[in-house]
C-alpha cells in the first residue's frame, strides 16, 4: 500500500493516533514491535498557531520512528492551513486531518467528528490543507454522526475530491463514541466503491491477528489501524502481524523504559501521571488473583523509586520465572 510516495508494503498494520497516549517513547516501542506506520497525537491547529509549548512538543520526531504521520484538527480552514504549514516544517511524511475525534470538548466545538455535520465546512478544510503544503495528506474520520446519517460512502469520494492520498474509517458513528461493534460491514462498502482509487484504512475493535486477517480477507481494506489493543501493550504489534509473543521478561523491560522515558521527557511527577494510563490497562496485571491492592497501589505511586519497586515486586512475585 502507498500513500503518496510512501510505500507500507503489503497489508500495513498501524498504530492509531491517540491522546495522551502516541507519544514519541510510545511510537517508537510500537515501531520496534512491528508497527508499519505510527501517528501522534491529535493536535490542536488553534493551540499550534499560538505556540503553545505542549502542542509544540508533540511535533517533535525521531527518525528511528518513520514513517510517521502527525495529525491536525481544527475548525477552520484558515487556521488549519498554518497549522499544517506549521506542522510540514517539523518533516513528517504524513500530515493526517482529525475528523473523526467524538469527546464533546472537540466535536461539541465543532472539531473533529463535530465536522460530520458541517460536510462543506470539512470538504473546505480538507482542500485548503492539501492544497497549502507539499506532504501527502490524509483524513481520519468515522462512518457518520449517528445511525441516522451513516454518510461515510458518498463522503468518501467527495474527500478524494479534494486530493486526500488515503483515508482512514472508524467503524462506529460518533454518537457510538466507543461502545458497541465496529461496523466493519459499512467499512467494506467504501471500499467497494468503484469510485474511490484512493487506499481505505479499517480502524476499530482489532486486538488480534486473526482480526486483522479477516479486515484484509473479508472486508478488503488496503490497511488496519490499531489503537486501543496497544494501550498498555506496544509489544502487540509483533503478535497482530503473526509473530511470536514477546517474552514476559521483555514485555517488563518494556512497561519500565515506557517509565523512564515518560519521566525524562516531562517530570518525575506528571511523567508518573502520564504512564498511568498504560499501567491501568497492561495485560501483565490481568488475571493475577487477589492482585486489586497492589494494582492501587501501583496507581498511586508518585515517585519513580516507589512505582519501579513495585513493578519489580510484581514481577518476582507472580512472574518468577521471567527473570
Amino acid at each position: 500500500m502507498k500513500i503518496g510516495p510512501i510505500d507500507l508494503g503489503p497489508r500495513p498494520v498501524m498504530l492509531a493516533p491517540m491522546e495522551d497516549v502516541t507519544d514519541g517513547s510510545f511510537r517508537l516501542i510500537c515501531k520496534e514491535a512491528g508497527a508499519d506506520m505510527v501517528y501522534t497525537e491529535f493536535v490542536s491547529a488553534d493551540a499550534l498557531i499560538r505556540n503553545i509549548a505542549a502542542t509544540t512538543r508533540k511535533l517533535v520526531i525521531n527518525p528511528a520512528e518513520r514513517p510517521v504521520a502527525i495529525q491536525i484538527y481544527g475548525r477552520e480552514p484558515d487556521v488549519m492551513v498554518q497549522a499544517a504549514k506549521i506542522v510540514e516544517q517539523a518533516g513528517p511524511d504524513i500530515i493526517d486531518i482529525n475528523f473523526g475525534c467524538p469527546v464533546k470538548k472537540v466535536a461539541g466545538k465543532g472539531a473533529g467528528a463535530g465536522l460530520l455535520r458541517d460536510v462543506p465546512k470539512m470538504l473546505d478544510i480538507t482542500r485548503a490543507v492539501v492544497d497549502a503544503v507539499n506532504l501527502p495528506v490524509t483524513v481520519k474520520t468515522r462512518l457518520g454522526w449517528d445511525h441516522d446519517s451513516k454518510i461515510i460512502v458518498e463522503l468518501a469520494e467527495r474527500l478524494q475530491d479534494c486530493g486526500i492520498s488515503a483515508l482512514t474509517v472508524h467503524g462506529r458513528t460518533r454518537s457510538q463514541m466507543y461502545t458497541g461493534q465496529a461496523d466493519w460491514e459499512m467499512i467494506a462498502r467504501v471500499k467497494e466503491n468503484p469510485r474511490l482509487h484512493i487506499p481505505v484504512i479499517g480502524n476499530g475493535d482489532i486486538s488480534t491477528h486473526r482480526q486483522i486477517t479477516d479486515a484484509f480477507d473479508r472486508y478488503g481494506v488496503d490497511g488496519v489501524m490499531v489503537g486501543r489493543a496497544t494501550i498498555g501493550a506496544p509489544w502487540i504489534f509483533r503478535t497482530l502481524k503473526g509473530g511470536d509473543p514477546v517474552p514476559v521478561a521483555a514485555q517488563f523491560d518494556l512497561l519500565r523504559r515506557q517509565i523512564h522515558e515518560s519521566i525524562e521527557r516531562i517530570d518525575p511527577l506528571r511523567g508518573i501521571l502520564h504512564i498511568r494510563r498504560h499501567l491501568a490497562v497492561t495485560p501483565l496485571f490481568k488475571g493475577i488473583p487477589d492482585f486489586k491492592a497492589t494494582r492501587i497501589s501501583i496507581l498511586q505511586a508518585n515517585t519513580p523509586e516507589s512505582l519501579l519497586g513495585l513493578i519489580d515486586h510484581v514481577q518476582r512475585t507472580y512472574y518468577p520465572s521471567s527473570l
